[in-house]
């Protein structure tokens, strides 16, 4: 199962990309013995200013085929790392082609994208910069491959 990460805005070089490029590399070496990966990231732009409308048509676009479709949102449902590890199985075993994660911009996604989603995830009842939020998606994919292995990294 092919894995994108669909997201507003450019990543600029800096610890943020740094984090997420060794996340994702550390998840692909672990997820391809589990039909797990790559995973990719696609960022869209709004350089016209349209707002969450004109953010979510681009989105939308960018979302591949056949994706179940998770997007963070903080008003989502909250798990723990063992039950996202699971979803993320649950998905592959039943034959999901592709599973795509949507962040959305400054203002969040908009309404067509919430209701269209198989998920709505929240990192709790804050809300996270932009480029915080990625990294903290890639380092649970991460650690969903790592449980889903049984590697330590995961620790109860």
């Amino acid at each position: 199962m092919k894995l994108f990460l669909i997201t507003v805005g450019k990543l600029r070089k800096g610890p943020e990309a740094d984090l997420i490029k060794d996340y994702l590399t550390r998840f692909d070496r672990i997820g391809r013995n589990m039909g797990l990966g790559p995973a990719s990231v696609i960022e869209v732009e709004d350089k016209k200013g349209g707002g969450k409308a004109a953010e979510a048509a681009l989105l939308a676009k960018a979302l591949p085929e056949n994706a179940t479709l998770v997007v963070l949102d903080e008003r989502g449902k909250l798990l723990t790392s063992p039950d996202f590890a699971n979803k993320i199985a649950g998905w592959r075993d039943q034959g999901q082609p592709n599973l795509a994660f949507m962040i959305g911009g400054a203002d969040g996604l908009d309404a067509s994208l919430l209701n269209r989603a198989d998920l709505k995830l929240s990192f709790g009842k804050m809300v996270w910069p932009h480029m915080l939020a990625r990294v903290m998606l890639t380092e649970q994919l991460y650690r969903a491959a790592s449980i889903l292995s049984g590697a330590p990294y995961h620790r109860v």
